[in-house]
């Protein structure tokens, strides 16, 4: 078909669906006379005939029924993409009720998302920071941050920054214990426990967890971290919590070659044929905002032992 193609194919498609030329004329505001030329015109082009006309009545071909399906479906094509172009331009307003891991959330996305919203006054944030894993559909949450891997196949991911666990101790530890240099050797040390007595782990390319033992737990990160630098004990605790202090040599960073593969931070959001566009642009902001900071791009170098 040539550059004049769409000409005509609104026109048929409003007088299949209404069966009469003054009624597709009503619809689309304009005159019987341009429906009947431009109809002529494209069965002209396509050098077939679409339509049976009577006095009272249109009806279709068999080709024009084949025809209209496929006009069908290039408008509801042509309306979505206008609808989508329509969402880029849209400023995010509304309530956008969304959650994450606490202590993630109150260090890297709670001053993102501060941030976003002093460009976007039409914006209302209700985020809810917890540790438990939130239905996003049953709480009716837009968004939800999670670190590590994802379980949930309902949802849609945007990968937002790299997320990698480190196994580390403080120097003080390990002059008086001495540095574990295989897996073997992490059962002779006292190991600190956060949420989970597991660490993930890989062995020759193999993942796998490892129930670790020590005489110290909390369900805090933080406290896991603090732990550590007094020289309490090993712990696996993500980059976000250690980079620094391994940057400074407050902590060494153990068994690199054991650690797990990167996982990641991930903006999750129920599956809809749109991403809204309060939604979208965070996502876009905090996935920026998270790129540009340091610790995800610094590399790690421990002092000579």
């Amino acid at each position: 078909m040539n550059t004049n193609g769409w000409e005509g194919l609104d026109e048929f498609v409003a007088v299949a669906e209404c069966s009469q030329f003054t009624a597709a004329a009503q619809r689309l505001g304009v005159s019987s006379s341009h429906i009947s030329r431009q109809i002529a015109r494209l069965e002209e082009r396509l050098q077939t005939r679409l339509l049976y006309r009577s006095t009272r009545k249109v009806t279709l071909t068999e080709a024009g029924q084949t025809f209209l399906q496929h006009c069908q479906r290039l408008q509801d094509g042509r309306e979505e993409a206008l609808r989508a172009m329509g969402d880029l331009a849209s400023e995010p307003k509304g309530l956008l009720r969304m959650t994450c891991a606490v202590a993630y959330g109150e260090r890297f996305i709670v001053p993102l998302v501060t941030r976003f919203m002093g460009a976007h006054p039409q914006l209302r944030i209700d985020i809810e920071l917890t540790n438990n894993t939130l239905d996003l559909v049953q709480e009716g949450l837009d968004l939800a941050i999670r670190l590590g891997r994802l379980q949930d196949s309902r949802l849609i991911a945007t990968r937002l920054a790299p997320r990698r666990m480190y196994l580390c101790a403080s120097p003080s530890y390990l002059h008086r214990y001495g540095r574990p240099h295989s897996l073997s050797e992490l059962s002779r040390h006292n190991c600190l426990i956060g949420t989970s007595d597991s660490w993930a782990l890989q062995q020759e390319g193999r993942e796998f967890t490892q129930r670790v033992i020590g005489n110290w737990r909390c369900n805090s990160g933080q406290a896991v971290l603090e732990a550590t630098l007094q020289g309490i004990g090993l712990c696996q605790l993500p980059d976000y919590y250690v980079l620094e202090h391994l940057q400074s040599g407050a902590l060494v960073s153990l068994l690199e070659n054991h650690q797990p593969p990167n996982t990641a931070v991930w903006a999750l959001y129920p599956q809809q044929r749109h991403l809204s566009p309060k939604v979208r642009q965070l996502v876009d902001f905090m996935k920026t905002g998270l790129a540009n900071r340091v610790e995800y791009s610094t590399p790690i170098e421990n002092p000579p032992h």
